[in-house]
Order: structure tokens, then sequence, then C-alpha cells
């Protein structure tokens, strides 16, 4: 049986940043993460934004965590080494009654301390972007964009760089307790015993925190379904563009700039019972299509290049279905446990500010001995397509691997590709590759460079073709050979 102080149940962003925040004292941390990687559900399906926190309602943990982790990203993004944007955001409106709701809007996030939102018009929006629909618009100057997988990935890594350790493949299948009061986790990988267990299992949170002895929550998935737009597209895109919000201050489809150059179209929204089901339907697909061309004048069929979609893991009230607040607990019921439940939108804005949250909960009950080792700076993999001409001459000079071109539709070179390879994580998928480098997520979705991947993870790790992964266990990239090929 592995013992630790702290398990932490999910290992997404808001789990990873949990981790990274005990890292800055003694204890040793574990994060136990059911998929292959750390960005397979929640935290890398959705639209990449840093919320400035005025849709939530005033003195609510997400309003207060959302401008909370706003007003820091610009050094948290310096530390991590992660793209990010503060672009601004539009809140468009065509009628006199989105006019009103859009006025509410800016009250309400006067109230929350979100600065420098105004109400401007058709001229103002095209000065700020002509591509934009609408015949004026809230413009909130805070707002921006971030690659949700680079940011979970970079606070998944500089934890494990400052001593936790990461299990993935590992689902708690039960809880219980031993004699001397630690929690014993069960998992398809064994057992595993803490003093802290720390529940950020998203989707799942509702059924950990049944397993640990605390029942009565609600976990709605709510799916969305997404375009991907070509860089062609992005061209015209400087701005997220968000519809005026409805009665219940929720948002219809919006048009999102990625910080790589491609455009999100989406999400539409609604409940599903499997909120780790991600199809896309036609019909939803065909939604998409209308309501995208409202926020965004360049919505054409020719730009398409994929499609996608995600679940938000909204708490629900069981009697009214009201939506919840982020449910961030530690239950006198239950003692050594912390439960984040709920943990839906601005989930990515808030990871840090509900991190330090657990951290002053385990605080209230233990000293706490800072770690002087701690360092939060993490470096990413140095991107070759952004450095300049003498910069990828130099690169080339010191390590030939610049100089292989791997995925032609984005310019990843073979020594990024063996660099996300040998992650501090162990990931060691398809996937895992195309999150960290980009490699496959251009106009060919991966036709060009995929077996060139492949071909590297076998050749960097000594697996067997049969062995090599696209997501999780089941995905295997070869199922067999053809006309006597090598069976290795």
């Amino acid at each position: 049986m592995q013992r630790y102080d702290v398990i932490i149940i999910g290992g997404g962003v808001v789990g990873s940043a949990v981790a990274r925040e005990l890292t800055r004292y003694r204890l040793s941390v574990a994060v136990l993460e059911k998929e292959s990687d750390v960005c397979t559900h929640t935290s890398g399906r959705n639209t990449g934004m840093l919320h400035a926190g005025f849709l939530y309602k005033t003195g609510s943990l997400k309003a207060q965590c959302a401008v909370e982790g706003n007003a820091e990203f610009d050094r948290v993004a310096k530390e991590l080494d992660v793209p990010f944007k503060r672009t601004g955001k539009l809140l468009i409106g065509f009628t006199e009654e989105h006019r009103q709701r859009l006025l509410a809007m800016i009250e309400r996030g006067r109230a929350n301390g979100v600065p420098g939102m105004e109400l401007i018009d058709r001229a103002r929006m095209d000065e700020i972007d002509p591509s934009a629909g609408g015949n004026f618009a809230v413009y909130c100057p805070t707002s921006g964009i971030l690659d949700p997988f680079l940011y979970t990935i970079a606070l998944a890594e500089n934890a494990a760089e400052n001593g936790a350790r990461y299990h993935l493949y590992t689902e708690v299948v039960g809880c219980g307790r031993l004699e001397d009061g630690s929690h014993v986790l069960h998992t398809n990988k064994g057992d595993f015993a803490c003093r802290w267990v720390i529940n950020s299992a998203g989707l799942r949170s509702a059924k950990i925190s049944e397993m640990l002895g605390i029942p009565g929550y609600v976990i709605q998935p709510v799916k969305g379904e997404y375009f991907v737009l070509d860089k062609k597209a992005g061209a015209f895109a400087k701005i997220p563009v968000y519809p005026a919000p409805t009665e219940r201050n929720t948002f219809d489809t919006h048009a999102t700039p990625t910080v790589d150059g491609n455009v999100l179209v989406g999400p539409n929204s609604f409940n599903v019972q499997d909120g780790e089901d991600y199809s896309v339907r036609q019909i939803g697909m065909d939604g998409l299509q209308e309501s995208g061309a409202r926020m965004f004048r360049h919505m054409k069929r020719e730009y398409y290049i994929r499609t996608f979609a995600g679940a938000r893991p909204k708490r629900i009230d069981p009697a009214t279905g009201e939506i919840q607040d982020f449910l961030i607990d530690r239950p006198d019921s239950v003692p050594g446990v912390i439960n984040l439940v709920g943990i839906e939108s601005p989930g990515l804005t808030s990871a840090l500010p509900i991190a330090r949250r657990v951290v002053g909960l385990i605080r209230e009950k233990e000293e706490l001995t800072p770690n002087p080792a701690f360092n939060p700076v993490h470096r990413s993999i140095r991107r070759f397509h952004e450095a300049s001409r003498e910069e990828q001459a130099a690169l080339i000079a010191q390590n030939p691997d610049y100089g292989e071109i791997i995925c032609r539709c984005e310019t990843i070179t073979r020594a990024e590709i063996v660099a996300a390879i040998h992650n501090p994580l162990g990931v060691s998928t398809v996937n895992g590759i195309k999150v960290r480098t980009r490699a496959s997520m251009g106009r060919c979705q991966g036709g060009y460079c995929e077996t060139r991947i492949t071909a590297l993870i076998r050749e960097e790790l000594g697996k067997a073709v049969g062995d090599v992964r696209l997501t999780n266990g089941s995905s295997a990239m070869f199922t067999g050979f053809v006309k006597g090929g090598d069976q290795a």
C-alpha cells in the first residue's frame, strides 16, 4: 500500500492546481487520475476563456474566484510559460431587450469588482473587431484567452517537478478507513492511504463524495458541441464575441479566437446522462452554423476542420433543479476530506484561487511547514515555429532534431515531439503528444504526422507497435498487420 499525506482524486486543472499549491509545503502529495492524461475531460474540452467574473452572482465563490484568478493571470502565465492573450471580450446585442440585459451585466460586473466594462456602439465595435456581429455591445477589457491543455499540463508538471506523484490510469473504486484513522482509497492499481483526501473528480465528484461517506450531491452533466475553424478564419477574429445573456444569465453560442490562431464556435448546451460521451450530433452542428454566423461574420463551411464536445459538471439542487455555486467544503462528519463539487465554468480561471482555499482549510486543522525547495517556474517545450530565423538556426545547430519537421501543418519538429514524449508525467499517448505540441491540430488533423508520432513513441520508449495508444487503454493506434508486415 502506498501512503501519502494528501491524495487528490482527479488530475484536471483544479486538481493539478491543488497539487501545485500543496507542494509549497513539506507534504507528500499524490494525484490519482483515472485517464491517461490530466486534460482528458472538462479541463481540456472548453473554450479556453479567462473569464472576468461579471456573469456570476455577487458574493458567490464563482464570482470571487473568477475575479481573483483573472487579476493574477499575467503573472501566472509567465511563471508557468503558457500562452495567454488579454484580448478583452464583446457581449453583443441586437434588440432593446438585449440592451437592458447588457446594462444589467455591467452593473453586476461593477458589483463583483470587474473593471472597465462599458456599453459601446457599432462604430466602436468596428474599431475593436469588424468581424463581430451585433448592433451594440458591452466591451470587457480584462477577459482573455489561453490554451486549456497547456495550462493544465503546466500546473501538473510543475506540481510533479516539486515532488507531487501522478498515478495515471488509476481509478478510485471505493473508500474506507484504517485503524489509525487514515483514509484508504481502493483503486484498480491497488490501495492508497493518506491523512487528507481532496475530491476533485469533476464529473464524478458527487460519486466520489458518496464513496467518502458524504451523500446527497447531484451533478448534472451539461454537454456542449463546438466547431474548430481553420487559421484562415482566425485571421479575421480579434476578440471573443458572446451574445447577450439569456434570462437565466447564461450564454448561447459564441465565437472565440484561440491563442494559436484558430476560432472555436460553440458551445450549444443540453443536459446529458453520460458526461463522458463526446460524440457530436448533426442537428447540433447545424444549429451552431446558424447561431455562430450571428456572432462571427466569417462562419464559412470551407473553414471547418474539426468538431468536438465537452461537458460541464453542474451541481444542482435536487429539490428545485437550480444550479448551485462551487462547493469547497471540509465536512465535520468525515474528518480529513475536502470536497470540491460542481466545479464547472469558470473553473479554468478559478483553479488557483480554489487551490489556495483548499490549502487554507487544511491549515485551519494543522500547521504547514513551507517547502524551501519549491519552485513556481515551469518551462514549456520550445516552439520552433515561434522562433526567429536566427534562433531557429541556432536551435538546429544545437540539436539537429529541430531540423526535421514532423507536423507540416503546424511546423512541429522532431525535437519537440521527443521532448513531449519524455514529459514529467509519463504520458505516452499520441493525444498526449498532440496537446503538448499541437502536432496533428492543423488543417489535415494528423493525416500526415500521426504515423510518424507513433513511430517516435515506439522508438523513444521501446514500445511494441500494438502498445501505442491514441488516448487510453482501449484505443490502440494499430490493431494488426497487413501483407505479412513486421510483427515487432
